[in-house]
């Protein structure tokens, strides 16, 4: 009898050690999420998208500049077109170049890893590990021009200004933030909601910072000529309206001994010299008005510059994607909107011809949305004679209803912007009279050019697409079906897919490159079985030509060449 007992007995508390392991196991579970966001994290001095940070807390500099650069002179650029406005983060004017000088950032970009930020106003960071939030605390030195203090007040000002009046990639990560908590003067926290992923926290740290004293009366969105107040490496100094800009280094620029910025900001100013189209600004640059010149044009190239006139002509290596150019179709028309007709017009261009007559064979062909890099796709290239392509193109056209009568299908109208890509439309208008369609091609000035894109108001256009090694956000910009009707967002072609909708959500829920690597050349695919454009060419080097005056570092980033790190030496003329 007494067994019985101490056996139930025993029975009794193993039951009830069993029940009270199940409540723990359930209170733990259930609490994991709010012990994630209220554990203690260690503020970090980096961000990055995938894996650690290149650089360690206290690091010295980046690799790629030059501490033992010299100091002072002129560099000066010959820019084309003109400007009407000094504000770069709004959808109004033409901004001048170089603003990015005069406005930090909360966290400065570093360009020898795929996406990586460094504390500069922002002297560091914390967020949980789900990045759901992020706090940034302000490094209290931080000032602007007229020597007052870069508050949290101003954090919150500048996402505020920016999520209401900025670009639309701006406007649609910023509206992901739900609720913004000012600590005090130097810590603020942003939670953010639903459709938060891995990169948001990085692009809130993209935030330029404004002065909320400075710009509360003011119109953020409208073109104005006034130089505003920055707390930049640089502020302008003096405007010649639409034609000349002028950017002058702050001695006592309160970041300048930070190891983001060592062994950055050399000269005493910054200048762009504005000219009406490239042919003119490239031969200001050989008179030598002009200090350094990044050559896009690979038949320039090799046949407008001679090696024997004084200034040093180099191709600079580098491991970023190219741009992504091409007579982009506008999807939202017909015939356009009939995926056999762009892939009969694709087929009907001649890249082979473009290379050997235009370029001397120099040019790579695209066949890719980030030609260049480990993230292309592997692209294919149709190797048929050039009889063949238009006999599939003509078939291709008949089936989509698109037959010749009296030797005529349609017209089309491509814009361009730049008078050299002419001959390459002429060549392709060529082929395209074969195949008994009419190419009417415009060449507008810059303003036309702009408000035609921003408007979608083309057939074709020739244009570009930007990528970097870390693909994201943007990519629904490019080619999401809500940017697709947005006016200014970069979703030129009008494509809407679900196959690409569904391939854009997964790239930011990569937690290693090799996954981002493997995602994105998925993506590249579906985008390019659309055929949204005809892709031209890049060259996979940065042609640069400078006199010798102008040096820059031996060491070029991933990303190639960092203009800021570069200087003046007399001595080398």
């Amino acid at each position: 009898m007494r067994e019985r007992k101490k056996s139930s007995l025993r029975g009794s508390l193993t039951t009830t050690a069993i029940q009270g392991l199940i409540m723990s196991f359930v209170w733990i579970a259930s609490s994991l999420p709010l012990l994630a966001k209220t554990a203690k994290i260690v503020p970090s001095h980096a961000l990055v998208m995938h894996g650690t940070p290149k650089y360690d807390e206290g690091f010295s500099h980046l690799s790629y500049s030059n501490l033992n650069a010299r100091q002072g002179g002129n560099l000066i650029q010959c820019a084309t077109g003109a400007f009407d406005t000094l504000n770069d983060n709004t959808m109004k004017g033409k901004p001048a170049q170089g603003l990015h000088l005069i406005n930090d950032p909360l966290m400065r970009r570093v360009w020898d890893e795929p996406f990586g930020l460094y504390g500069l106003i922002a002297q560091n960071v914390t967020l949980p590990n789900d990045r759901s939030s992020i706090t940034f605390h302000l490094n209290p030195n931080a000032i602007f021009h007229d020597g007052s203090r870069i508050t949290t007040a101003d954090v919150e000002f500048s996402f505020n200004i920016l999520k209401a009046k900025g670009k639309p990639n701006t406007r649609k990560v910023y509206a992901l933030v739900e609720t913004v908590t000012i600590a005090d003067d130097l810590n603020i926290t942003f939670d953010f909601g639903t459709g938060h992923d891995r990169e948001t926290s990085l692009i809130l740290a993209m935030m330029p910072i404004y002065s909320k004293s400075y710009w509360n009366e003011k119109d953020f969105d409208a073109t104005s000529l006034t130089a505003p107040l920055g707390n930049g490496p640089y502020k302008i100094s003096s405007i010649n309206e639409g034609k000349k800009i002028t950017y002058e280094k702050v001695n006592d620029y309160w970041a300048k001994d930070l190891n983001v910025n060592r062994g950055h900001y050399h000269f005493d100013r910054m200048i762009y010299d504005y000219y009406r189209d490239e042919q003119i600004a490239m031969e200001a640059f050989k008179s030598n008005e002009c200090d350094v010149r990044r050559e896009f044009n690979p038949a320039r190239w090799q046949t407008s510059y001679n090696d024997e006139d004084g200034y040093i002509r180099e191709n600079l290596t580098h491991s970023r994607p190219e741009k992504a150019q091409g007579f982009i179709f506008n999807t939202r028309r017909a015939p356009f909107n009939d995926i056999r007709v762009r892939e009969a017009l694709t087929l009907a261009f001649d890249f082979d011809w473009m290379n050997k007559s235009l370029f001397h064979g120099k040019a790579k062909r695209i066949t890719s949305t980030f030609p260049n890099s480990a993230l292309a796709q592997e692209g294919k290239i149709n190797t048929d004679n050039k009889r063949a392509r238009l006999k599939k193109a003509d078939a291709l056209l008949k089936s989509a209803g698109w037959a010749v009568k009296n030797g005529k299908r349609f017209d089309i109208t491509l814009l361009l912007n730049k008078p050299s890509q002419e001959k390459i439309a002429l060549g392709f208008a060529k082929d395209l009279k074969r195949l008994g369609i009419t190419l009417n091609i415009r060449t507008l000035d810059t303003a036309q050019f702009f408000g035609a894109l921003n408007d979608y108001d083309y057939d074709m256009i020739s244009w570009r697409w930007v990528n970097s090694l870390s693909p994201g956000a943007e990519q629904s910009i490019y080619w999401g079906c809500a940017a697709r009707d947005i006016q200014g967002s970069r979703n030129y072609a009008g494509i809407c897919d679900p196959a690409i909708e569904t391939a854009i959500k997964g790239l930011n829920t990569s937690t290693t490159y090799e996954d981002l690597t493997k995602r994105t050349q998925s993506l590249d695919a579906l985008i390019m079985a659309q055929y949204p454009f005809i892709p031209l060419y890049y060259t996979g080097v940065d042609h640069v030509a400078r006199w010798p005056a102008v040096q820059h570092p031996s060491t070029q980033s991933l990303y190639g060449m960092v203009l800021e790190t570069w200087w003046r030496d007399e001595n080398k003329n």
